[in-house]
């Protein structure tokens, strides 16, 4: 009997994984992206170079390979693409409009207000010198409608700020405009969940640190996020909303929120998993659940199963943020990271010579440790002091003006 095929959005090292999972179920990964040097091309089975907005030449492909199943993870650019083909192929997906709301945070933002979720207030921008027209007041958040890891994002204290920011959003968008935000104060969080049958499920809650402002770039991922029964129930009952408002189904969700005095308010969501390792790494490590392997049954039209194997432990990633300058040694004992008690992965793409840039979105990143630990306490203990080891290993010298 010949292999089930799924159709896999982007060949990336975000998709890596899920590529992975997908072969290890015995599926024929059909793999397309823009890029005819996508990073992880041949470990799909097949690589098709389609573009982002071609839609006929998706469906061919779709259509050739007789997939059973389309599936992306960490990326919301292929949504609106892969509910069109799911739509015409009757496969197990979302609607064309769960993925318009989702791909444009300004529709997300209205669906939220429409619907009573707690969400920072926002408006359009098509020019800067519109802003005292809105009504906002500074600080506001400045970012692009339709892009995602931190591309873009910015906080602005005063006009000056607004006008490189509103450059710079622009230059990571197709619309017309940029989204205006209230600042929101608060920890950050994001909520990992998996929508089927009729359900809204919450498998995780991460909490996140960022850089300082004016960026807000991820550092680094706990899982179990430090919240009460109470906070996480009231997590459950705005996930389940958004469910509802969105009309996610046959998907998972990464919602991003803040917590602060004032309660619950709900940054962004997207009917994917998130990146930074949350989904391939931290959720089966902290959990015991494979939420890859249940995507994929999902997007199969088969059973998930988010009870069998299930575990309470802690993991994280830290993201190495060494100070600006150039690279002038790397120390030899960066060897021995790999085996150092709970390391279960640990990479750098630093050389002598390169130059360490300040952090401005997720792409900027130089490399990465991920820990499993029995609780939170000994994953807090962990995290630091091997981060603060790592970074004694890199003599970094300031960039000669």
């Amino acid at each position: 009997m010949d292999k089930k095929s799924i159709l896999i959005f982007g060949v990336g090292a975000l998709q890596k994984s899920l590529i992975a999972r997908c072969k290890a179920k015995g599926l024929l990964t059909i793999g397309i992206d823009p890029c005819a040097d996508a990073s992880c091309k041949d470990y799909v089975d097949v690589f098709e170079i389609v573009g982002g907005q071609d839609y006929e030449k998706t469906l061919e492909v779709a259509k050739r390979y007789n997939v059973s199943g389309v599936i992306t993870t960490a990326t919301d650019k292929p949504l609106v693409m892969m509910a069109r083909i799911a739509e015409v192929m009757h496969l197990p997906f979302f609607s064309v409009e769960t993925a318009q709301w989702s791909t444009d945070k300004f529709l997300m933002k209205q669906r939220f207000m429409e619907n009573g979720i707690p969400c920072a207030k926002g408006v359009l921008l098509e020019k800067v010198e519109d802003f005292e027209m809105t009504g906002f007041v500074f600080p506001v958040i400045v970012k692009p409608r339709d892009n995602s890891g931190s591309r873009g994002v910015k906080l602005c204290s005063n006009k000056n700020e607004l006008q490189k920011a509103f450059a710079e959003a622009m230059e990571y968008t197709r619309k017309p405009s940029v989204l205006i935000e209230e600042y929101i104060e608060g920890q950050e969080y994001s909520i990992e969940g998996l929508h089927y049958d009729g359900k809204s499920e919450v498998i995780q809650f991460t909490e996140k640190t960022t850089t300082a402002i004016p960026y807000n770039v991820e550092l680094a991922h706990k899982q179990p996020a430090n919240l009460s029964e109470q906070q996480k129930n009231a997590i459950r009952e705005v996930v389940s909303k958004i469910d509802k408002a969105l009309k996610f189904e046959n998907c998972p969700s990464h919602t991003e929120l803040k917590i602060n005095k004032k309660g619950i308010f709900v940054i962004e969501t997207s009917p994917r998993f998130g990146g930074g390792n949350i989904t391939s790494h931290l959720v089966p490590l902290s959990t015991g659940i494979n939420v890859e392997d249940q995507l994929i049954n999902i997007a199969l039209g088969e059973k998930a199963d988010t009870a069998s194997g299930r575990k309470r432990m802690a993991s994280g990633v830290k993201f190495l943020n060494l100070k600006e300058g150039i690279v002038e040694q790397i120390l030899p004992e960066i060897k021995e990271v790999a085996s150092w008690p709970n390391i279960v992965d640990f990479q750098h793409d630093l050389k002598i010579g390169m130059e360490i840039k300040a952090f401005k979105t997720g792409l900027d990143r130089y490399g990465q440790f991920i820990i499993q630990a029995k609780n939170r306490e000994e994953l807090d203990d962990l995290m630091e002091k091997y981060n603060k080891k790592i970074e004694s290993f890199f003599v970094i010298n300031k960039k000669a003006r």
